[in-house]
């Protein structure tokens, strides 16, 4: 059996069926099932369970499918140790958030797809946070303040935030000067998150209520505009409507602590070139200061 066909074999067993390995893969399923029943005569034994629903791993598949991931990272590490400064070549899967994805990434891997014209790139773009090992990823780029994790990150930017909301709001409900006011006040909120401050060299933290929700950035600096409360959000979001005056920033005797731009991938010796070529592109993209890593001139820097 040749890499190629454990590699199929690998994708099958953790997109849980021939359709979506075949997606990822970007080949034809018939492909897939060809490469599949080679493994299985080779071997002499069925790793798969085929159903109408998908595939799942026989016991046999189950202890074949460690020893292939293995076998498939180890054979990707060698060639990028005998040829570092090849020309990058296979897949590279990375989930890109939906908020600033399209406008500010997307450019950065089509530049990475016009240096790299044997590289296929495969991205999704959604605020959702994907399981990297099990969907199937390379790596993500994640906004914010990561959580703590098995994932290995890489900072590659800045993010700064600030508290706003529209003249409107505040004209009818008044504006908060402190974190302890935000809880008297409609918090425009992704989910039951909580909100931090620095108060000097200090980090307080609240957790405030709201009743609009949406998972995305955008949706949320919208509805600040439209006037449904306050919002806690990325100023790279919102610089038309901080120039234009439809939002104001408030609490700024309080700034959001600065945030990072990250990339993310699962946890090994060495991360893959493919990951590195795109991180180093990103930081060269956040050297030359675009306008989603900018802070807002009218509040107070944040501290990291």
């Amino acid at each position: 059996m040749d890499i190629e066909e454990l590699q199929t074999f690998v994708e099958v067993a953790d997109a849980g069926g021939i359709s979506p390995a075949a997606l990822r893969l970007g080949v034809s399923k018939s492909i897939v099932s060809r490469r599949l029943a080679r493994i299985e005569a080779e071997l002499g034994i069925q790793l798969l369970s085929r159903t109408t629903r998908g595939a799942s791993l026989t016991e046999a598949g189950a202890a074949f499918r460690d020893y292939a991931a293995r076998a498939c990272a180890e054979i990707a590490q060698a060639k990028e140790t005998i040829v570092p400064e090849g020309e990058l070549c296979g897949r590279l899967r990375v989930a890109v958030p939906l908020s600033f994805g399209p406008t500010h990434f997307a450019p950065v891997l089509a530049e990475m797809a016009r240096l790299h014209p044997q590289l296929h790139i495969h991205t999704c773009y959604s605020d959702r946070l994907v399981d990297l090992v099990t969907e199937g990823y390379d790596c993500a780029i994640r906004l914010g303040f990561l959580h703590d994790s098995n994932l290995m990150a890489r900072r590659v930017g800045p993010l700064h935030g600030a508290v706003v909301a529209s003249p409107a709001y505040i004209a009818a409900h008044g504006a908060p000067e402190t974190p302890d006011q935000l809880l008297a006040h409609e918090a425009l909120m992704q989910a039951a998150e909580s909100w931090h401050f620095m108060d000097g060299d200090r980090i307080v933290s609240i957790r405030p209520q709201g009743r609009f929700k949406a998972d995305n950035g955008i949706a949320l600096v919208a509805a600040a505009v439209a006037g449904l409360g306050v919002g806690y959000l990325p100023v790279g979001l919102m610089l038309e409507h901080l120039d234009s005056g439809a939002l104001v920033p408030v609490m700024t005797r309080y700034p959001i602590p600065q945030a990072g731009v990250y990339v993310v991938r699962a946890p090994s010796q060495h991360p893959a070139r493919k990951i590195r070529v795109l991180t180093e592109l990103l930081i060269a993209y956040f050297e030359s200061d675009p306008p989603m890593s900018r802070n807002w001139p009218h509040s107070q820097p944040a501290r990291a």
